[in-house]
């Protein structure tokens, strides 16, 4: 692709582009009485249009039919859950049975850690990326010391070299060989938060069973953003959000991936709770948990229906839209904008692109580390309507997401981060 820094290319591309009537989907916000150019898809998603009657048909359920919602109705709250099987198992590449949405991200990473990090005195060592997202090393500092672990010594974290920003691949898989005698797990994001870098997941995976670990993976930045194949790539167990990439509302429902290879070992320990139990005994009331078959039985509560109705209208129009075309576009709109960006800085060294340069090792965002005046950069856009991202202590994250950014986006986001740059950096 051979991009030109005009607007009436931009707005060619625009025209071409397949999927631009998604846009029209989406809510966006106004800032300062304009509507936002939002690249901020990567910490929310936009409001789907749709979220508000999948809401409400829910909520009118709710009103005529009350308890009897539950077993009643064309989508009887009882088995409600199942509806989004489908469409989860497209975006993350997996079986129905290997995903289920339930939870939020951080409860589910712990209860999937009850059952595949199970340290033994030989081996009780966790791999993980240096720099990873705050949460994820407060899960696993906590979860190392509730085995009697400490975790300067059971957490081992892999640091880019002297002078880059990511990781490579060769480092990582060597530090998996270097500790495969004390190596329990392989705990990583599927996609960096801070440097936008997209692991090699098949690859990883296969160094750690190789080494005799379990391997599992965060995806927040990962689901409904990059091509996912986690059941032919063997992964273990997966967890992810659903309010980034797609679009399902502030703090909402999550869900995890547990590999059909674990789907009935009654060996593998868990937290139950009666939702995971098999529904049909589920209303004997009786003691003795019995798990329902795959990624089901690592239910606790029973389902949030109006969470997961907000779910369900982003994942209708990424059903509609489709992954492979998602990707297609994602691809040039990062390219556009990673071109816009060079074309701007050159050679002057204030601002560097910090995502791998590879269309394989990233998704839509990426990270400009702004060498002088960044924050002043940022707050001096977001004036000008457009909400990217800011990570301390000088990096900008701009996400151009697929479903609902334009090149006409991203082209005016550059002339205005031009005027931005000249005026602080």
């Amino acid at each position: 692709m051979q991009y030109q820094n005009t607007e009436a290319f931009a707005k060619e591309m625009d025209e071409k582009d397949p999927l631009r009537s998604f846009r029209d989907k989406f809510l966006f916000p106004e800032v300062n009485g304009q509507q936002a150019i939002y690249f901020c898809g990567n910490s929310l998603g936009l409001q789907p249009k749709s979220a508000i009657s999948y809401i409400q048909e829910e909520m009118d359920r709710w009103a005529r039919m009350a308890v009897d919602g539950h077993f009643h109705g064309e989508s009887p709250w009882y088995s409600i859950r199942k509806k989004s099987k489908p469409m989860l198992a497209n975006i993350l590449g997996t079986k129905e049975h290997e995903v289920v949405a339930m939870n939020n991200l951080s409860s589910n990473l712990h209860f999937l850690m009850v059952s595949f990090y199970q340290p033994t005195h030989k081996k009780f060592k966790v791999l993980t990326e240096a720099g990873s997202f705050p949460s994820d090393i407060y899960m696993l500092e906590t979860q190392v010391k509730f085995h009697g672990y400490k975790p300067e010594e059971a957490i081992i974290e892999i640091s880019p070299r002297e002078g880059e920003h990511t990781l490579r691949t060769e480092d990582i898989l060597s530090a998996i060989e270097e500790n495969k005698n004390e190596l329990a797990l392989v705990m990583m994001a599927g996609l960096q938060y801070y440097t936008g870098q997209v692991f090699d997941i098949r690859k990883i995976t296969e160094a750690g069973h190789a080494a005799g670990a379990q391997v599992g993976f965060d995806l927040a930045h990962a689901a409904g953003n990059i091509p996912l194949k986690l059941h032919d790539w063997d992964v273990d167990f997966a967890t992810w959000c659903s309010y980034k990439y797609m679009n399902s509302g502030p703090g909402n429902i999550s869900g995890i991936f547990v590999n059909e290879r674990h789907a009935n070992n009654p060996d593998l320990p868990r937290f139950a709770g009666w939702w995971g139990h098999d529904e049909e005994e589920r209303f004997k009331m009786e003691k003795g948990f019995k798990p329902m078959y795959g990624a089901d039985g690592w239910q606790l509560s029973n389902t949030n229906v109006l969470a997961l109705a907000a779910h369900q209208a982003s994942l209708d129009i990424f059903e509609e839209a489709g992954m492979e075309k998602l990707r297609q576009k994602s691809e040039l709109l990062t390219g556009y904008l990673e071109f816009l960006i060079e074309s701007i800085s050159g050679d002057s060294g204030i601002l560097e692109i910090i995502t791998p340069k590879s269309p394989k090792e990233r998704g839509c965002q990426l990270s400009l580390l702004v060498h002088k005046g960044g924050k002043a950069v940022f707050d001096e856009l977001y004036a000008h309507g457009i909400v990217g991202d800011w990570r301390h202590p000088n990096v900008i994250r701009i996400a151009p997401a697929p479903l609902y950014n334009s090149f006409e986006d991203v082209y005016k986001f550059a002339q205005r981060l031009e005027l931005a740059l000249k005026k602080f950096a």
